[in-house]
């Protein structure tokens, strides 16, 4: 048997938890259309140079290949190695460094979650068929990575080039995801 062409890589990654974790907590917008986290308070809005700073830890966060920093970066006290961002980024800094324990917490549990969760979980090999005879041909080869997180509601949202977010209510409906999957694989298969 052959390695299929495409490849999905499926996490629950702390680091772009505890990113989503600030993004709630400093009042970000950005991504408007992705839904907050459950459990975490929403802070007062953001200013814009705030906002700013973060779409771009966002970016180098959720997908670093495709979004690497032109400046080194520096770890951020209190995150351990999941936050780290260029040094005139002082402002984000600064707001980012009271919630570290909180975000890390968050995080830690979620992933927990996940963990416990990931074990029922079938492959994504079901839905690449399912399109494959929908679509009468096999899938071009494709890469894409899926971030399952405890989203406030359910769905799939693209968060990179390569990258979706689903939610974990979603995640654990083998049917529903399977269907939900299908416009994502239309678009990349």
């Amino acid at each position: 048997m052959t390695e299929p062409d495409w490849h999905v890589r499926e996490d629950c990654s702390p680091s772009v938890l505890v990113a989503l974790y600030l993004r709630q907590a400093l009042g970000v917008r950005h991504p408007d259309e992705l839904p907050q986290l459950r459990g975490v308070e929403r802070g007062p809005e953001a200013s814009e140079g705030i906002e700013r700073l973060w779409r771009r830890y966002w970016d180098m966060t959720v997908e670093p290949e495709a979004h690497l920093s032109p400046v080194p970066l520096e770890l951020v006290e209190g995150f351990g190695t999941h936050v780290a961002l260029p040094a005139y980024a002082e402002v984000l800094r600064g707001a980012a460094e009271p919630h570290a324990a909180q975000a890390l917490a968050y995080a830690h549990d979620a992933a927990v979650r996940y963990d416990r969760m990931r074990r029922s979980y079938r492959g994504y090999a079901g839905a690449v068929v399912e399109f494959e005879r929908g679509a009468g041909r096999r899938a071009h080869a494709f890469r894409l990575d899926v971030q399952v997180l405890p989203l406030a509601q359910r769905g799939i949202w693209w968060i990179g080039s390569l990258t979706v977010a689903v939610s974990d209510s979603l995640r654990g409906d083998v049917a529903a995801f399977d269907a939900a999957m299908q416009p994502i694989l239309r678009e990349l298969g």
